[in-house]
């Protein structure tokens, strides 16, 4: 029979809460009101940490040579997303994308963003994808308007928002709208499944 090893319970990691995660966060709860009788809870500063303290790792064995550059940079991660355009989504399977180009996916929630100025917007769209994927709502329709002439700022903008961290990890695709939904300025944005 062989001696039992003990093991050391596992310490979650800790890490740093960005500047960009609160400010999605404050987008998200913007419209939230605290219960009665309750106030809200203080905001951490930017750069907080949350959870354990990290282990470092330990050094090197003495004699062991220091590790060379390497002659080309990492490449970027990417986490398994290709970049986005309408009705180009990978990772979708076909039936999928052909329904949502369509328009026959039940459409749970939409935003109307035209009118906004890009800065609003970009604001809303990030607390509004936030809290679909929250409520675990799948298809959604994004109004940005067409602009004169068809060149309408938000129109070029939202899918280049929509292809940036932190919503590019939260959806899967997305495609204009039919003319019964707004056409081209609108599009059907469909939100991945949180992996609990």
């Amino acid at each position: 029979m062989s001696p039992k090893r003990l093991v050391e319970p596992r310490q979650p990691r800790r890490r740093v809460v960005s500047a960009d995660e609160i400010r999605v966060w404050k987008a998200v709860v913007a419209d939230a009101q605290p219960l009665p009788g309750r106030s809200p809870p203080a905001e951490p500063p930017p750069g907080t940490e949350t959870g354990p303290e990290p282990v470092a790792s330990p050094p090197p064995p003495p004699g062991t040579p220091p590790a060379r550059p390497s002659a080309h940079p990492p490449a970027p991660p990417r986490h398994g997303h290709g970049e986005l355009r309408h009705g180009n989504s990978p990772g979708l399977d076909r039936r999928s994308a052909e329904r949502l180009k369509k328009g026959e996916m039940e459409i749970e929630a939409d935003i109307d963003l035209h009118g906004l100025t890009q800065d609003m917007a970009h604001a809303q769209l990030l607390a509004f994808i936030q809290r679909c994927w929250v409520q675990q709502r799948r298809c959604v329709l994004v109004v940005t308007g067409k602009g004169s002439q068809g060149h309408g700022i938000l129109r070029a903008q939202v899918p280049r928002w929509l292809n940036q961290t932190p919503l590019r990890e939260r959806i899967l695709g997305f495609s204009y709208a039919q003319p019964r939904h707004g056409g081209d300025g609108a599009l059907y944005v469909l939100i991945r499944r949180q992996r609990l």
